[in-house]
């Protein structure tokens, strides 16, 4: 702020970047083209209120250039700070009236008379004096037209993201000293004896969520160890409400003496004037929350939206110190808080106590921790970023609390599985980004999010089983060999050429693909699906619908699938109740029923007839003396193509009466408890898979045949064995990279499988005449940038959703995946690719 002429241009241009400032008059001609257009004043500061708005929403450093000398122009802006959460600071450059008379004069493109330089020089000093009071958190002043000005930027006190743990999150420990030094020796620290003391595991630091005081045996023991631990580098600590009242109390401010504070005061009576002068000054500094972690990570005693992370004012620290409250009381006069928790949205895990639960519970990406130790309950402390948590029962209660800590029965669901019955169709609605590990940002079209809305509101299995969804698989690049369109060589050429060495060729089923989500019984199902009363598994298709219509016919197949998992010693070999399988479920028929009689039979069926009635009339014309050869021939070509492609889906078809009439061929073991199974090779999924058909003793299970072939060597052998499988009918082969995720020299992430189909399967996809003369060159013209390119997203969006899902992240967040490849789905692909 300045009058004209003080050179608030010139200083901002010198020490923000242009991007960070927001300049009246160049706001004035972005409404007007003209910079000195007093009219268009109004409508300037419209935008540059409107500029500033958005990049505080941001959590930019913004920077208002303007003259800012009346307190009415300077009110919104204090506004916008508070709104925004973010502290307003005020460079005052008060030069000398007559240095900035002499500067404007200097100036070809405006003229000011002096009179309103002199009257904005008033009302500059006039400012002086309240600039506190209007709610500026700093006020920096430039005096003289020497003046040597230096700008430092300085991270916010909040701002630890450059500390990245691991930690060890403490709970409220309400002066439970005892339990505090035991629950420390079980985190692996080196609790001293005397000077409490104690010293971390190697790089491990510890975070305290307030309260540490009241209610408690001895707040000062607490009080000493986590002052030492701070001090020491050794940790860090957030205030808690408790705290924040003690600190009050000990400055001599007027507070309620009640919840445990008169017992704290009467413990500190005992430590001297010197410990509690030192200990007001610590409190004193404690910062509201912490934002670390490159922003992963925020502690808050009673949690903080995401609005408020790495934000400072009045109102984050009262969030931070008591959270938000109805104004109503429950029936034990306690105050009924709102439950932030439920309606966050943010990245950052937010990690707070405040209020003590019988137990700690995950709510999209949260989790309380304040396990009520003085109330009789525990203290807990969560390993981050392992996300493990580790308690220690109290000795004792110390204090009754108002509220019961334990319920009677305890609840049926978490927390997020209560939580995730209920999708919010704003969560999918609308062009969306999705943040994928493998693949980065993959776009979700507004149209395709339409049409995946559609099909998963009317048609797909309760949401919970949703986990995963295959990705669709790319064919291998087109053959220039005579009468095929694919070749295991082009497949070989793609993986060399991307520097892979070995790949797996495994035979490709002629089935109908299929997900299995599997429990060791209903109440393993319950406990980390939240479902009950569905069963102990479900099989469902490619598009998350119900894979069979007939329900004893499904579990079945479940039960008997389960049955081999146990008989192999999976779940304890897994430490697992629950797995995820990629399989192959056979007949075609089984599931494609309704496409092969309306689509396949229906061609081959009309095809074949209508070539008989050909065939006659062409006799009838020979019989007449008419030369018919060269159409007989031609026609009896084409009624061969015919009965090959009838041949050809007939194959893949039987009658399903009951279970032993299917087969399955589970290819991936996809995701355990705790594990993604993409950090094995496909070996070790044929080796575990096979060992569970081998287990299996109800005939459905049949494992995938498959060749290991070094792309170094003579990959003759393995073409062989694709010539053969496609000569008996067989639909081709995969191939894979033996590493299930690979990336190129250039970082890019490799086809996950090419399939190379046989000659007669693609028949039956291209038409029964597609090796005619002519029409199998004009095929070779098919392109595959798009279908490459869309499996590579659904196979990254595919591992997100079984990644988040382990993570334990809410089901929006898992669904958000799983939306994301059935709404790829819809996007203009040749079908037959």
């Amino acid at each position: 702020m300045g009058p004209s002429g003080s050179g608030k241009s010139t200083f901002a241009a010198r020490h923000f970047l242009p991007t960070e400032i927001i300049s009246s008059d160049r706001c004035r001609a972005l409404v007007s083209d003209d910079e000195n257009n007093q009219a268009a004043t109004k409508d300037a500061f419209d935008v540059l209120h409107f500029i500033a708005a958005k990049r505080l929403a941001a959590g930019r450093l913004t920077v208002i250039d303007a003259t800012n000398v009346q307190p009415e122009a300077r009110k919104p802006l204090i506004a916008l700070a508070k709104q925004y959460h973010v502290l307003p600071v005020a460079i005052v450059l008060n030069l000398p009236e007559q240095l900035c008379r002499e500067r404007n004069r200097q100036r070809s493109d405006r003229e000011f008379k002096p009179h309103v330089i002199h009257r904005q020089s008033v009302e500059l000093r006039q400012s002086l004096r309240s600039l506190h009071k209007e709610g500026f958190n700093s006020v920096s002043t430039i005096g003289g037209a020497d003046d040597v000005e230096e700008v430092e930027r300085t991270p916010l006190y909040n701002n630890l993201k450059h500390e990245n743990g691991p930690f060890d999150i403490i709970g409220d420990v309400h002066g439970c000293y005892g339990e505090l030094t035991e629950l420390l020796h079980r985190l692996g620290w080196q609790v001293a004896g005397e000077g409490y003391t104690a010293t971390p595991p190697a790089g491990r630091k510890a975070i305290f969520l307030g309260d540490l005081v009241d209610r408690g045996p001895d707040a000062p023991g607490v009080l000493k160890l986590v002052m030492n631990l701070v001090a020491a580098g050794h940790a860090f600590c957030v205030p808690g409400n408790h705290d924040d009242k003690l600190l009050r109390t000990l400055q001599g401010k007027r507070t309620q003496v009640a919840h445990g504070l008169a017992e704290t005061l009467t413990q500190l009576e005992a430590e001297g004037a010197q410990f509690r002068e030192k200990l007001m000054q610590f409190l004193d500094r404690l910062v509201s929350h912490y934002v670390l972690d490159g922003g992963r990570l925020v502690v808050a005693h009673a949690g903080l939206p995401e609005e408020m992370h790495g934000r400072a004012s009045g109102a984050v620290r009262s969030f931070a110190l008591f959270g938000e409250t109805t104004g109503e009381a429950d029936e034990y006069g306690l105050p009924v808080r709102l439950n932030w928790a439920a309606s966050y949205r943010g990245r950052a895990t937010v990690v707070y106590g405040h209020s003590p639960v019988p137990e700690p519970q995950w709510l999209n990406g949260t989790i309380n921790i304040d396990t009520g130790c003085a109330f009789g309950g525990a203290l807990t402390a969560l390993r981050y970023p392992e996300r493990e948590l580790v308690s220690v029962e109290a000795a004792r209660v110390y204090c009754e609390p108002a509220r019961p800590l334990k319920s009677a029965t305890p609840a049926a669901l978490t927390a997020q599985q209560a939580h995730d019955d209920v999708l919010d169709i704003d969560d999918l609605d609308g062009r969306r980004t999705i943040i994928t590990r493998l693949h980065g940002n993959v776009v979700i079209p507004e149209e395709n999010a339409r049409a995946a809305l559609e099909a998963m509101s009317r048609f797909a299995v309760n949401p919970k089983w949703l986990i995963y969804l295959p990705p669709t698989m790319s064919p291998t690049q087109t053959s220039d060999q005579p009468d095929l369109l694919e070749h295991p060589k082009e497949a070989f050429t793609y993986f060399r050429q991307n520097g892979v060495e070995r790949v797996v060729c495994q035979e490709k089923h002629m089935g109908s693909r299929a997900v299995l989500v599997l429990g060791r019984d209903e109440d393993a199902i319950r406990r980390r699906f939240g479902i009950a009363g569905e069963g102990t598994g479900i099989c469902y298709t490619r598009t998350g619908r119900r894979f069979f219509a007939d329900r004893p016919l499904e579990t079945a197949v479940i039960d008997r699938t389960r049955a081999a998992i146990t008989a192999a010693g999976l779940w304890e070999k897994l430490n697992s109740d629950w797995v995820c399988l990629d399989a192959e479920l056979m007949p075609w028929s089984a599931k494609a029923r309704d496409l092969l009689l309306r689509q396949y039979a229906a061609v081959g069926a009309a095809g074949r007839a209508g070539m008989a009635a050909a065939a006659a009339a062409l006799a009838q014309a020979g019989a007449r003396g008419l030369d018919t050869t060269e159409l007989q021939a031609r026609f009896a070509g084409r009624a061969a193509h015919l009965t090959s492609y009838v041949e050809a889906y007939q194959r893949y078809c039987w009658n399903v009466a009951t279970v032993a009439d299917l087969k399955l061929a589970p290819f991936h073991l996809l995701a355990s408890e705790g594990a993604v199974h993409i950090d094995k090779d496909h070996l070790w999924h044929m080796e575990t898979l096979a060992e569970l058909c081998r287990a299996d003793a109800t005939g459905l299970l049949t494992p995938t045949p498959h060749r290991v072939v070094d792309l170094n060597d003579d990959t003759s052998d393995a073409v062989r064995w694709w010539e053969e499988l496609t000569a008996r009918g067989g639909e081709g082969m995969v191939v894979k990279p033996l590493s299930f995720t690979v990336r190129n020299s250039h970082g890019t992430l490799v086809q996950p499988a090419v399939k190379c189909r046989g000659r007669e399967y693609l028949r039956i996809i291209y038409g029964p005449e597609y090796t005619a003369p002519g029409q199998i060159d004009r095929l070779r013209s098919r392109g595959l940038s798009t279908k490459r390119s869309l499996a590579l997203r659904e196979f990254a969006l595919g591992v997100e959703a079984l990644e988040r899902f382990v993570a334990r992240e809410p089901l929006r967040r898992i669904h958000e995946c799983v939306f994301g490849v059935l709404a790829l789905e819809s996007e203009a692909v040749d079908p037959r690719l």
